[in-house]
């Protein structure tokens, strides 16, 4: 009969993540011979090898690889149903894993974490920054418990509430603001030079959105991986890029930067909150909605 237990795929979760026996150890607070002990019987039970050893490197088996979203949905599960075991704990204690996506993260999190520090003492908050379609589903398969991110999200799983909503600027070389002529209509010819962040950032698609008629051809094939860089490409006279209002005082801060206004009605993304839809921490969810929207609206 087959015996795998909850710790062995806690211990595996661990691994999985962090492919090193000694972080993976340290992360499940147990001994590196304790935690790799485990793994074998694990592997022992299943009848296939989990992880592949050798040269100083962990990799995952394509066994391994299968099984890993089964596993994350058991642990989710599990969680989940501890969750309701104490429904007795106050709001927002202990673990909370969030994920934010890159073009929010940089511009938020300065003003929410102090504010989480100081509302909730008893929060152990763990932050992962990556793209929307890595977060989802992590969040979904129970390796994040909610994440921060652009609607819409195409994730059945989740469920959502708006957080606020968060307008767009164009970002252009101070020696061309004036030839533009703000306020900005979404037919200028100036998107002709709009650089855009690589594939998987949910803003290229939005930046293509906003262009409307215009087809961005200066910089139709590069993609940078931050606003970060392409502000700087901007202060330097690459092009002109589209940022949110959060990144605004951010940009305005760089030599050599303008940034304008679009013609009203202006372009905007609606900043949301999801969670797996069987997570009973509504009150969590809440709190930290509410804590959110407080430290966006102070910024």
């Amino acid at each position: 009969m087959l015996r795998v237990t909850l710790r062995q795929m806690q211990y595996f979760e661990r691994l999985a993540e962090q492919l090193h026996f000694g972080r993976a150890a340290e992360a499940a607070g147990v001994t590196q011979p304790a935690l790799s002990a485990q793994i074998a019987e694990m592997e022992g039970q299943l009848g296939y090898k989990l992880f592949e050893r050798g040269g100083g490197t962990v990799r995952l088996t394509a066994e391994a690889q299968a099984l890993r979203p089964r596993i994350a949905r058991i642990l989710a599960e599990v969680e989940d149903l501890e969750s309701v075991a104490r429904r007795g704990r106050k709001v927002l204690e202990g673990r909370f894993r969030l994920g934010v996506i890159p073009t929010v993260a940089p511009y938020l999190l300065p003003h929410l974490l102090p504010l989480l520090k100081r509302r909730f003492p008893a929060l152990r908050i763990e932050v992962r920054e990556a793209v929307t379609a890595t977060l989802l589903e992590e969040t979904s398969n129970g390796r994040l418990d909610g994440v921060i991110a652009a609607e819409p999200l195409d994730e059945p799983r989740l469920q959502s509430t708006a957080l606020f909503e968060d307008r767009f600027f164009l970002a252009v070389p101070e020696e061309e603001a004036e030839r533009i002529a703000p306020p900005v209509a979404q037919e200028s010819m100036a998107l002709e030079r709009l650089m855009l962040l690589e594939d998987g950032h949910c803003m290229r698609a939005q930046a293509l959105a906003v262009c409307g008629m215009v087809k961005p051809v200066t910089m139709a094939s590069f993609g940078a991986t931050s606003l970060a860089t392409l502000l700087h490409m901007v202060s330097h006279g690459l092009g002109v890029t589209l940022i949110p209002e959060m990144a605004r005082k951010a940009a305005e801060l760089l030599p050599g930067v303008r940034v304008l206004p679009f013609v009203e009605p202006g372009p905007s993304r609606t900043i949301c909150l999801a969670w797996r839809k069987t997570n009973p921490r509504q009150a969590d969810f809440s709190a930290l909605s509410e804590a959110i929207e407080d430290s966006h609206y102070a910024a």
